[in-house]
């Protein structure tokens, strides 16, 4: 009987109080594709972290091909043949191709003699594998899926057996979405054993051999994939049955709310990231605007939430939004009825050492009813934002605890009580599942729909082509910072939301992900 590629038994690791693993086992068959899925803070990251040596377990052993080993930091992991691509590439980016694959493996003392071998054996991995990439292109000049490869590529280069990949698709078009598993199938096929990492759990059922669930620093489940499904790894993620699609009626918008028209923007250096938008939203409508980070979307935000001044005529109800003066600041905007779920809960939502309690009051401080005389109520803002914890099923319902205390869903949920509570005409909300666990992700879809059935304007920002498709009853699709086309979700699918995502707009002829890749690496907004 062949011995298992990796081996984990008993692995165990706490972070004070915080018990990150417990107790874990798992066998990962050598020549699959093993996906590892479970909520933010299952300890998934924490479990491959010890594997690639980044931490020491408390207890427990590993097992590679059979045999104990040891592995006390990301060389020694390294050395047993074990490649890790991380979410955030780890790449310099006005270094060559070359020079990257390389760099920490050089061959001796004489560079020159080290790129030479590089070269030789780049050429093979890259026919071997169809991992084409240019050698002496600069990380900079490349789009993001390329740079992906070149992850990759380092860590063949290194000898390594074992790939582990963490939500290596956050990033990527569909197209080049589709590439990387025709990728990963590559390597499987040469041998290779991969561990996926992901919280997609189509991307599990389309390409993982088998899967393991971890829940609360335990494994609650490893099941073949062709023996389950996505529901089935939801409940186990979660504990609970959880609604994988948006329910929601059909749209009955009324009135233009949002008229935008001509938005342009230049950054600090001069390049035009807006050009020349045209949008509008209606009362009672999710406008989805859909493309890779990047194009101008978090751009478009920030116009509109006041944070940003632009060029261009903005309408809200039929009235000027001022893009310039003195109203063109955030609280202005809140005044009009604008109200805004930021990109970045962490950075941009919330001051995360400030208790429940003030994050709620921020941009509404000067509500009536948080003043007593001269001063705030700090009573009232408690009393209420016990209030909005209830309703919002923040846990735990504490309104004195500190943000950063929150898991990352329940952050999510009080920037939303705080901006949906105050019964905005018009909500900007961008990346609202950023992550977040799956349970609340149901939480915060019908909370959105909820608020466009009163009658509200909704502009939603997001990577997530199902988030896009599943909540829009418009979308239009972004890239370079130009309106690419609008479409209806019912007359559409992922394959062309992609392509216009990239720069295309013939959708109809068919297109390589090469194709893609190469407009996007060369739009003013390509992913770096």
């Amino acid at each position: 009987m062949t011995a298992p590629a990796i081996e984990l038994k008993g692995i165990s690791k706490a972070f004070g109080p915080v018990q990150a693993n417990k107790d874990i086992s798992i066998r990962v068959k050598p020549g699959t594709i093993h996906g590892i899925i479970g909520e933010n803070g299952a300890g998934k990251s924490t479990l491959m972290s010890i594997l690639y040596g980044f931490y020491k377990a408390d207890a427990g052993e590993i097992f590679i091909k059979g045999d104990k080993t040891e592995i006390p930091d990301s060389q020694a992991a390294i050395a047993a043949g074990i490649g890790m691509v991380f979410q955030h590439f780890k790449l310099v980016e006005n270094f060559t191709v070359l020079e990257n694959i390389i760099l920490g493996a050089e061959d001796g003392g004489l560079l020159k003699q080290s790129l030479s071998k590089a070269r030789k054996t780049l050429i093979e991995l890259e026919k071997e594998y169809g991992l084409n990439v240019d050698p002496d292109a600069v990380i900079q000049d490349l789009g993001v899926g390329m740079q992906q490869r070149v992850e990759i590529l380092k860590a063949l280069y290194r000898q390594a057996n074992i790939l582990i990949l963490d939500e290596p698709t956050g990033v990527l078009t569909p197209a080049e979405a589709d590439q990387l598993f025709r990728i990963l199938e590559r390597l499987k096929e040469e041998g290779k054993t991969i561990i996926l990492i992901t919280h997609k759990l189509r991307e599990i059922m389309d390409i993982t051999d088998t899967v393991s669930v971890m829940r609360r620093g335990e494994m609650t489940a490893t099941v073949r994939t062709p023996d389950t499904s996505p529901e089935e790894l939801a409940e186990l993620m979660v504990g609970r049955k959880v609604l994988l699609r948006v329910d929601k009626a059909p749209a009955k918008p009324g009135d233009t709310i949002l008229d935008i028209k001509g938005l342009q923007v230049k950054d600090d250096k001069g390049v035009e990231r807006l050009k020349g938008i045209d949008l509008h939203v209606r009362a009672g409508e999710i406008l989805g605007v859909a493309g890779v980070a990047g194009n101008g979307q978090s751009e478009l935000l920030e116009v509109l939430g006041g944070t940003m001044t632009a060029a261009g005529d903005v309408t809200l109800s039929g009235e000027p939004v001022d893009l310039t003066g003195k109203h063109s600041d955030g609280q202005s905007r809140r005044k009009r009825g604008i109200a805004h779920v930021p990109e970045d809960r962490q950075r941009q939502g919330l001051i995360m050492d400030f208790a429940a309690w003030e994050n709620t009051a921020f941009g509404y401080h000067h509500d009536i009813n948080y003043q007593r005389g001269v001063l705030m109520n700090n009573a009232a803002i408690r009393i209420d934002t016990a209030a909005k914890m209830e309703r919002f099923d923040v846990r735990p319902p504490n309104p004195n605890l500190a943000a950063k205390n929150f898991s990352g869903g329940n952050q999510q949920k009080v920037v939303l009580a705080r901006e949906i509570e105050r019964n905005p005409d018009l909500l900007l909300i961008g990346q609202p599942t950023r992550g977040v666990d799956i349970g609340a992700i149901e939480f915060i879809h019908q909370q959105i729909v909820a608020l466009r059935d009163q009658g509200k304007a909704i502009l939603l920002i997001s990577v997530e082509l199902d988030e896009i498709l599943g909540l829009s009853d418009r979308i239009a699709v972004m890239f370079d910072g130009q309106i690419m086309g609008e479409r209806l979700p019912s007359e559409t699918n992922e394959k062309e939301l992609g392509l216009l995502m990239a720069g295309i707009t013939d959708t109809d002829k068919p297109h390589s992900a090469e194709e893609v890749a190469q407009n996007l690496a060369h739009s003013h907004g390509e992913v770096r």
